[in-house]
């Protein structure tokens, strides 16, 4: 059997602060999560042609963070500037690292 090769870009995102805000407001900081990953990071990996590998209905995440993978590398850096222009200033991280980071329930990529 011949196995099937792909290039993919890998983009690993977590919550920065996670432990911190948890420690600060756990049932607020949960429902912050949901609605970032329903409002903006389920949407945008969409509209970039990524995907949450081993995910279908039901998506596996590691706590505070995931895993995307997109089809190129372009589209990868495009989601995450989608992403961190979508956050409030001055919580953002660098763009030449693809990073994102949105404070209060946030999200940051590297």
């Amino acid at each position: 059997m011949t196995a099937t090769r792909r290039l993919a870009a890998i983009l690993a995102a977590d919550v920065a602060g996670y432990s911190r805000l948890m420690g600060a407001d756990e049932e607020g900081m949960l429902e912050r999560l949901k609605a970032l990953r329903r409002e903006l990071v389920d949407p945008k990996i969409a509209e970039h042609r990524g995907r949450i590998p081993g995910s279908s209905p039901g998506t596996k995440t590691t706590g505070d963070g995931l895993l995307v993978e997109f089809a190129s590398v372009v589209d990868a850096v495009r989601y995450a500037l989608a992403v961190s222009r979508r956050c409030p200033s001055g919580t953002r991280r660098s763009a030449r690292t693809a990073a994102s980071s949105c404070a209060s329930a946030s999200i940051s990529a590297t």
